[in-house]
């Protein structure tokens, strides 16, 4: 039961997570975000979390609900729903902390949490990653960390399916 409420301690909702961001910052911890479906999980995922923890002390992930999923990803997915993505990210020994967000941008989140160092994946520029001007203006910094060839939620299902 331990193990299970470890990870149960990792996964907040907006309010809490904001209060936790505050406590860290008094602390002195350097707060890094990133965010996405994490649909299936798979080694690009883990890579970039693993890089993201490395930037900072504390490596927050915000995931993308059911319903926002479905508007940009399309009516068959997710794959995996939001609590079991929840459990699974909050699982892994790189995050803090793991929320969710309803909005087809984590804008709102990235600016009431205010980390110092923002990060998504390799198929981003610093120019259209959402968040980053607000995160630079604040002297945080923006980190695009390149993809693992060969992984990628799209690839998986369509292996799967025998496309």
């Amino acid at each position: 039961m331990l193990k299970r409420q470890w990870i149960d301690r990792k996964i907040y909702n907006r309010e809490n997570l904001v209060r936790e961001c505050n406590i860290w910052r008094n602390m002195g911890k350097k707060i890094v975000f990133t965010n996405g479906c994490f649909d299936i999980l798979h080694h690009g995922h883990l890579d970039l979390l693993a890089k993201a923890a490395d930037l900072g002390n504390v490596l927050i992930v915000a995931l993308n609900t059911d319903a926002s999923v479905q508007r940009l990803k399309g009516p068959e997915r997710p794959i995996t729903n939001e609590n079991d993505r929840l459990f699974q990210v909050a699982s892994l020994l790189v995050t803090s902390a793991v929320c969710l967000f309803d909005e087809d941008t984590p804008a709102e989140l990235i600016e009431a949490l205010r980390p110092d160092v923002l990060v998504k994946g390799g198929d981003y520029t610093i120019e259209n990653i959402v968040g980053a001007e607000y995160v630079q203006k604040n002297g945080g910094t923006v980190e695009v960390i390149p993809f693992v060839d060969g992984y990628s939620t799209t690839g998986i299902i369509a292996k799967i399916k025998g496309l």
